[in-house]
C-alpha cells in the first residue's frame, strides 16, 4: 500500500515528464539549425526604368593622354600662389551619329553603287582616368587643398579635350569610318559604297525686325 500511494503521487510528476519528452521530440527540429544548411536571406527590390534612350553613335577612334599638369592660382599679392601638380591620364573618343542619317543621305546610282552621306565626326566624348590619376604635390594650398585639386581636375579634363582636336581625332574618325563601314555597308548590300559627308542647306537667318 504505501508504494501504490507513492506511485500516485509520483504520477503528475511522471505524465509531465512524458509530455515534455514528447513535445521535445516533436518540435526539436523546429528549434534547432543545421550547420551545413545555409542562412535563409529575403531580398526585397523595386527597379525603375527611368528613362530609354537610343544609341546611334559608333565610336572609331580613342585617343589616349599621359600628362603633367600644373595648376597655379594667384591668392593674393601678399603671400605665395597656391599650386597643384598632377600626374593625369586621360582618354578622348571621336565617333559618328547615326541617328542624324535622314533617307535622303543614302542614294542608288544605278544597281552597282549606293552612295551614303555620313554626319560629321565629333568628340564623342572625353575624360580623366582618376584611377590613373594623381596628385603629385600641392603648396600654399592654405587648407583649401579639396577645391583646388578639383579644380585641377576640371582644368586637366577641358586639356584632354584641347588636346584631342590638336591631336586630330576628327580626322582620324573620319579616316577610320571609311575603313570600317565601308567594308561592311559593301558586304550587307552587295554594292560598292561610296561615303560623302553630308551637306545640310541652312536657313539665313533674317535681320531683327526695327
Amino acid at each position: 500500500m504505501p508504494l501504490l500511494r507513492l506511485l500516485i503521487r509520483l504520477l503528475p510528476l511522471i505524465l509531465i515528464i512524458v509530455a515534455g519528452i514528447f513535445i521535445w521530440r516533436s518540435f526539436k527540429d523546429f528549434f534547432s539549425t543545421d550547420a551545413n544548411d545555409a542562412p535563409a536571406v529575403t531580398v526585397n527590390y523595386n527597379t525603375i526604368l527611368t528613362s530609354v534612350q537610343d544609341l546611334g553613335k559608333m565610336e572609331l577612334v580613342r585617343y589616349n593622354f599621359k600628362d603633367v599638369v600644373e595648376y597655379q592660382k594667384e591668392v593674393s599679392r601678399f603671400i605665395p600662389d597656391s599650386k597643384v601638380v598632377l600626374i593625369v591620364a586621360g582618354e578622348a573618343v571621336g565617333c559618328v551619329d547615326f541617328t542624324k542619317i535622314e533617307p535622303g543621305d543614302i542614294v542608288f546610282e544605278g544597281d552597282s553603287i549606293v552612295q551614303i552621306a555620313l554626319p560629321e565626326p565629333e568628340l564623342c566624348y572625353y575624360k580623366v582616368d582618376h584611377s590613373q590619376s594623381k596628385v603629385f604635390s600641392k603648396e600654399n594650398t592654405y587648407f583649401q587643398d579639396a577645391a583646388l585639386v578639383e579644380e585641377s581636375y576640371k582644368y586637366a579634363e577641358q586639356n584632354v579635350k584641347r588636346a584631342a582636336l590638336n591631336s586630330g581625332i576628327l580626322r582620324q574618325t573620319q579616316v577610320n569610318a571609311e575603313k570600317v563601314l565601308k567594308p561592311m555597308l559593301e558586304e550587307i548590300t552587295g554594292k560598292r559604297v561610296v561615303l560623302v559627308p553630308q551637306r545640310r542647306i541652312e536657313n539665313p537667318q533674317l535681320p531683327p525686325k526695327r
